[in-house]
């Protein structure tokens, strides 16, 4: 393929074929454009499994054949307008003539547009998007712009920005509610409809190419149709350019065991586990299967092969793709989110029989995370779990995320158990409580007790003492 151009052609055929769903060509435009345009588009869609070599030679014939019509009906309105013009009139741009199989695709509006509109339609070109969408597009580039976190689209609201921590207006004026359901309706596909219409509420995943991806929820309520939008890079995030310590790098070396990354929702939780992620892709021959609702970070196959699944588009749920993936000779696996008994369950077994888990709970630190982990199963199950997690769990991050002094953006604070054998004893003792203990004393094995890092931070002047005070265990240790 010659060109950017065609191969945007190229998944809007297979998407107009139903060949693909927009889902699908979402994962793997975001592949293609991490790939730094190195892997076409087809070798990508063959490689997933998506499309088959067959198929992409028809859609290959099909591309050719339609391109050879839309120059040939480009030169000869261009012979005709510039017969009939003034020879000192300047040449105007032609309109293609013939019709693509969608009506997107040919696009005879985008030709006589000026060059920035037709920037901005090449933008979201693979979504065959126009009017309303290519609106959301611009609201959602220019909030990643500002550094933007999260982008509320709300019926008789105003359009927020979460901006270090805090909700911001980006225009007084509320969207009108029919404004704000042509938007969000306008970036879900067929399924993602049906399963508002059905479920009053979907997750998907949308993505601005090569700039962001968005995690985002659409749901109903009483004014009308809202969505979220959490931006993620489109690069996997370093521990570093997270601000974490580097020594969370040590959780990668494990290589079996359960590593869990709790907090609160929007702490960045997800960033820390794609950052560990990252590193076993890059230092080690492995084989990653993620399972997330939806797909965040994408991880491009490096030393490791990564597969990421996701939740509805390619299992029905995460406890069913985790019992496959035991049958996938997968060495690292990790879940996006623990929801429920089953998924715990199978998480632990998964852990015990010889492979590494990663996965994230809403929980706000170390004993709470174990208790709850063990609080979803009957009291008769209870002692069998408490031995299973105490041989399986390796460690447990806990993190929030802080405003700064300065104003300038948050920053993460930690905290860390690593689960030696006193710690081990003591979950399967049901004595978590005393967990604390050792949390305190355990500075030399890594680990990090959450009063200690504010304090920390509170003295370092990173963060106000007010700051900290909202987020401290016991107030008393914060200075």
């Amino acid at each position: 393929m010659a060109s950017g151009q065609e191969e945007l052609l190229f998944g809007r055929l297979a998407l107009h074929y139903k060949l693909i769903t927009a889902g699908q060509l979402e994962e793997v435009h975001g592949l293609h454009n991490l790939a730094g345009g190195r892997r076409q588009l087809p070798e990508i869609l063959v490689e997933m499994g998506y499309l088959s070599q067959r198929q992409v030679d028809q859609l290959l014939v099909v591309q050719r054949d339609y391109l050879e019509k839309r120059r040939a009906g480009a030169g000869q309105a261009a012979a005709l307008q510039s017969s009939a013009a003034p020879a000192a009139s300047p040449p105007q741009p032609s309109v293609a003539a013939t019709s693509g199989p969608d009506d997107t695709m040919a696009a005879p509006g985008a030709a006589a547009a000026p060059a920035q509109a037709e920037s901005a339609a090449t933008a979201t070109a693979w979504a065959g998007a126009a009017g309303g969408q290519r609106e959301l597009d611009a609201i959602l580039a220019l909030a990643v712009e500002r550094g933007a976190s999260d982008i509320h689209i709300h019926s008789g609201a105003p359009i927020g920005l979460r901006l270090a921590g805090s909700l911001v207006d980006l225009d007084p004026q509320p969207l009108a509610p029919e404004v704000a359901a042509r938007m969000i309706e306008e970036v879900l596909d067929d399924e993602q409809r049906a399963a508002l219409a059905r479920h009053g509420q979907v997750d998907f995943a949308h993505t601005l190419p090569g700039r962001a991806r968005f995690r985002a929820n659409a749901y109903r309520q009483q004014r009308g149709l809202d969505a979220v939008f959490r931006s993620i890079p489109s690069q996997p995030p370093t521990l570093q350019s997270l601000g974490l310590p580097e020594s969370l790098a040590r959780l990668a070396d494990y290589h079996q065991g359960m590593v869990l990354i709790t907090g609160p929702g929007g702490c960045g939780k997800s960033a820390t586990m794609a950052a560990l992620i990252s590193i076993i892709n890059q230092t080690r021959a492995d084989h990653v299967v993620t399972i997330e609702d939806p797909i965040e970070y994408l991880h491009p196959s490096l030393r490791a092969i990564v597969n990421q699944r996701q939740v509805g588009p390619h299992t029905a749920s995460f406890a069913r793709a985790l019992r496959a993936a035991l049958r996938e000779d997968p060495d690292v696996i990790a879940i996006g989110e623990l929801r429920d008994s089953e998924t715990i369950s199978l998480a632990i077994t998964a852990a015990e029989t010889g492979h590494l888990v990663f996965g994230t709970l809403h929980t706000n630190n170390a004993v709470r995370t174990i208790n709850r982990m063990l609080g979803v199963f009957p009291p008769s199950q209870q002692a069998q779990m408490r031995a299973m997690i105490a041989e399986s769990l390796r460690a447990v991050v806990s993190q929030r995320l802080l405003a700064r002094a300065d104003g300038r953006g948050r920053v993460p604070v930690l905290e860390m158990l690593i689960v030696t054998k006193a710690a081990a004893n003591l979950i399967r003792d049901n004595r978590t409580f005393q967990i604390r203990s050792i949390l305190q004393t355990g500075a030399a094995q890594g680990m990090i007790q959450l009063d200690a890092a504010l304090a920390e931070l509170v003295r370092n002047r990173v963060v106000t003492r007010d700051e900290a005070l909202l987020h401290a265990e016991d107030p008393t240790r914060i200075p």
